[in-house]
C-alpha cells in the first residue's frame, strides 16, 4: 500500500535517486515482487473476510461486528505493509500502482509500466485466493456470489472520498519524506475510513473484486463491482490532484518576482 522512499534510519540516501511511492529496490527480482503483492493481497482479503465472518457468528450487533472488522483489518494491513514494503512496496492495490505508474512515466522514480502489468493481476488473484480462503476456514462455500448489494449513489460517493483520501495520505507521505510512518498512518486512516464513509472503504478495486465471491458480511454483489471500480479510479484522480495541489513544491527566493 505504500513504499520505500528513504533509508531505515529515515535519512535519505543522497548518493542514490529516492524512490516514490512503491518504489523498490531495483535488485529484487520482479518475480519476488508479484509474489509479495499476490500474497500481500491474498492475506489483506483473508483478514478483511475472515474477521466479518467471525464478528457476524459472535454477535448479531452490526456495530460490533463492524468494530471487530475494521480492528482486524488494522492490525492485519499494517503488519503488511511492515512486512512486505522492503519487497514490492506494499501495494495491495490496483489503484496505488497505476498511481504511482503514472507519476513516474516521465522518467522519474517508481514502477515502471511491465510491473503495473505484473502487479495488478498479481493483486487481482490474491484478493480472489484470500476471499475463498476465508470461506473454506469458516466452513462456507467456497465460492458463493455476494447478494449485498452497494450500488447507491451514497455508497459510490463515499468510495471516492475513501481512495482521494487513501492517495492523498501515501502520496503526501512521500513528498514529504515520511513514508516510515506509513504502516501506522496508512492503516490507521482505512480504520478510520470503515466509519467515516458510507461505504466502509473498500478503496481498492482487487479487494473489490475479491470480495464478490464471498456471500458473507464484507461481500459485494458483482453487479455492484463495475461501480464501485469506476468511483474508485475517479477517487485516485482526485487524490493525485490533490497531492499536487497540496504538497507544490516550492520556489527559490531567486525565482520570486521582484517587489
Amino acid at each position: 500500500m505504500t513504499a520505500t522512499h528513504e533509508s531505515t534510519t529515515g535519512s535519505p540516501i543522497a548518493a542514490e535517486p529516492q524512490p516514490a511511492p512503491g518504489a523498490t529496490p531495483p535488485r529484487t527480482p520482479l518475480v519476488a515482487k508479484a509474489a509479495a503483492e499476490l500474497f500481500g493481497t491474498a492475506a489483506l482479503v483473508t483478514v478483511v473476510v475472515g474477521s466479518g465472518i467471525q464478528a457476524t457468528e459472535l454477535t448479531h450487533d452490526v456495530g460490533l461486528q463492524l468494530l471487530v472488522n475494521s480492528l482486524a483489518t488494522v492490525f492485519g494491513l499494517g503488519v503488511l505493509i511492515t512486512l512486505l514494503g522492503p519487497v514490492s512496496g506494499a501495494h495491495f492495490n490496483p489503484v496505488v500502482t497505476l498511481a504511482e505508474w503514472w507519476t513516474a512515466r516521465r522518467g522519474g522514480a517508481g514502477v515502471t509500466l511491465r510491473e503495473t502489468a505484473v502487479y495488478v493481476p498479481a493483486q487481482i488473484v490474491g484478493a480472489i485466493a484470500g476471499a475463498v480462503l476465508a470461506d473454506a476456514m469458516f466452513g462456507e462455500p467456497l465460492v458463493k456470489w455476494s447478494t449485498h448489494d452497494r450500488s447507491a449513489g451514497h455508497l459510490l460517493l463515499g468510495e471516492v472520498v475513501a481512495t482521494a483520501g487513501l492517495i492523498l495520505l501515501i502520496f503526501g507521505l512521500a513528498r514529504t519524506d515520511r513514508l516510515r510512518f506509513a504502516p501506522v498512518a496508512v492503516a490507521s486512516y482505512i480504520g478510520a475510513a470503515y466509519w467515516f464513509t458510507s461505504s466502509t472503504s473498500f478503496a481498492n478495486p482487487a479487494v473489490t473484486i475479491g470480495r464478490a465471491f464471498t456471500d458473507t458480511f464484507t461481500g459485494i454483489a458483482p453487479g455492484s463491482v463495475a461501480g464501485f471500480i469506476g468511483v474508485q479510479l475517479v477517487g485516485a484522480v482526485v487524490g493525485l490532484a490533490l497531492v499536487a495541489l497540496i504538497f507544490m513544491p516550492g520556489r527559490d527566493a531567486a525565482d520570486q518576482p521582484a517587489v
